[in-house]
């Protein structure tokens, strides 16, 4: 099973990296050095998390040490326009050329986009003058929300996608008691206890044998250990199967505080 997804550049994605939403500050440090050790590669981060000076420390405290080379990691960071989600003028197609100026300035070496639909990829690949497609569009997906339509075709045009929240997003700050929880599934617990595995090292593998890149988040060190350890065992395609029954479009993450913006992608069907 590959350990890496390749990109339309030509980079090889690591398939597994450590997410770092809600990681707080004083201790995601300590989380990127656990998962380096542990040997992750694959570090995703966003100026919104507000931890990224945490997660730069921890990086270079590695590199420093001589456990990792810069060359060897995969650093994930996302634009982020301040204060509210609420529209202005600007077009996303404009941001896109301005991200293009940064790929030919040498400052980064790939360029994504997140939560998009087919229809804004397609205005994306579609925008004359183009120069670089999107290499990846990282969403919300796992087993309630399989994303089926939206990686088909983003694999169809060579978009990498990367799995958000891949284990439901639990620790959410504006979850509900009536909301469903991944991990507390008995159908993905009868899968996991199959193959001596924990429900969140199932759910991590569902998206590896789908090549979809995944990125859980965990500042446990035991637990950032435990959910790099998915490359020792094989979902059967019955069991991929039946976990993309589970599906029912539920989405942890629904972006309530942007529903008024013009540029809000989940009114469509994929």
């Amino acid at each position: 099973m590959a350990t890496a997804v390749k990109l339309n550049t030509g980079a090889q994605m690591p398939v597994l990296g450590l997410g770092t939403w809600k990681s707080p500050p004083g201790k995601v440090a300590e989380a990127v050095k656990a998962a380096i050790t542990a040997g992750y590669r694959h570090i995703d981060g966003a100026l919104v998390y507000q931890n990224e000076v945490e997660v730069g420390e921890g990086v270079n405290t590695m590199i420093k040490n001589g456990v990792v080379k810069r060359e060897e990691l995969f650093i994930t960071s996302k634009v982020y326009e301040a204060g509210l989600t609420i529209s202005d003028n600007s077009s996303f197609l404009e941001t896109w050329e301005a991200m293009e100026e940064l790929v030919d300035a040498g400052l980064v070496k790939a360029i994504g986009v997140s939560n998009f639909n087919k229809e804004q990829i397609e205005a994306i690949l579609n925008k004359p003058g183009l120069k670089y497609k999107p290499a990846n569009n990282q969403v919300e997906c796992h087993p309630y929300l399989t994303q089926e339509k939206l990686i088909d075709y983003c694999h169809s045009k060579g978009i990498s996608v990367t799995a958000y929240s891949p284990l439901g997003s639990p620790d959410r700050p504006w979850a509900k008691p009536e909301d469903p929880s991944l991990m507390d599934d008995p159908n993905i617990k009868t899968i996991a206890d199959k193959h001596k595995k924990t429900s969140a090292q199932v759910l991590i593998r569902f998206h590896i044998q789908r090549n979809v890149v995944v990125i859980p988040k965990s500042i446990t060190p035991q637990r950032i250990q435990e959910n790099f350890q998915v490359f020792d065992f094989e979902l059967s395609e019955e069991e991929i199967k039946t976990i993309l029954g589970f599906n029912c479009n539920w989405r942890a993450c629904p972006f309530q505080w942007g529903l008024k913006h013009k540029d809000y992608p989940f009114n469509t069907e994929f």
